[in-house]
């Protein structure tokens, strides 16, 4: 049996003997059928090559085999690509030893010596730290006196005038800065000494165990000895010693 102008395939013999004696148990094409014949013979009629679903399957246990898996990462919202932050970092221009300095000083004031320590990682060889510290004292950015009214204004309603006249010196500010912050501070010692106890305890110590543990407080915050015992007697700005 033909069709018209094309010879029968054994693969097409087998669907025709499977289409005619399909009912029959008996038929040995049911054996030999593809079950993609009469799509493979569509294909062939319009010249194209057949199309055949793949599965793929897992290699027997034992085997030796092994299966490839595949995995989907997923990046957390806002994550840049890998590689990329490194292209953007490539892409920025190198900042200049001034713009740094210009960069923390826009933030809050820093003292010459505070500044010199962060910008000394930064220095290259072409680069005269002290010249640009000079340069910008010169232009007013950078100024020891600022950063003393700075600091005071931060630390003296939490801390005495030993503790702030400290930190100054840590700061290698100018000398004469500090003795004018140590005689400032002096001046008000008592009243802010005293708005510290009272936020912190509010009430005179009855007991010496008590005394002394609101003693140890005032002095751990740097508030002098004398100013600490006229608290503690329960003296305030008015009291003048005979």
């Amino acid at each position: 049996m033909t069709r018209k102008g094309w010879p029968l395939s054994d693969t097409g013999r087998s669907a025709a003997a499977l289409r005619e004696g399909e009912n029959d148990p008996d038929n040995p094409a049911l054996d030999q059928a593809d079950p993609f014949e009469s799509f493979d013979a569509h294909d062939r009629a319009a010249g194209r090559s057949p199309q055949r679903a793949h599965f793929q399957t897992s290699p027997p246990a034992g085997s030796g085999s092994s299966e490839t898996t595949y995995t989907r990462s997923r990046r957390v919202p806002g994550e840049t690509k890998p590689g990329q932050d490194d292209t953007r970092k490539s892409q920025r221009p190198a900042r200049s030893l001034k713009g740094r300095a210009l960069g923390y000083l826009s933030r809050r004031e820093y003292s010459r010596a505070e500044l010199s320590r962060k910008l000394k990682p930064f220095v290259e060889e072409s680069d005269s730290l002290d010249t640009l510290l000079d340069q910008l004292e010169a232009e007013n950015w950078l100024s020891d006196s600022r950063f003393a009214e700075s600091l005071i204004h931060r630390r003296s309603s939490r801390l005495g005038a030993s503790r702030i006249v400290g930190e100054l010196k840590q700061h290698a500010v100018d000398p004469t800065l500090v003795e004018e912050a140590s005689a400032q501070l002096r001046e008000t010692e008592l009243a802010r000494a005293q708005a510290v106890w009272r936020k912190k305890f509010g009430e005179l110590p009855h007991t010496q165990a008590d005394r002394a543990k609101q003693a140890r407080f005032l002095a751990s915050r740097g508030f002098s000895g004398a100013t600490i015992g006229k608290i503690l007697k329960g003296i305030d700005d008015d009291w003048v010693e005979e």
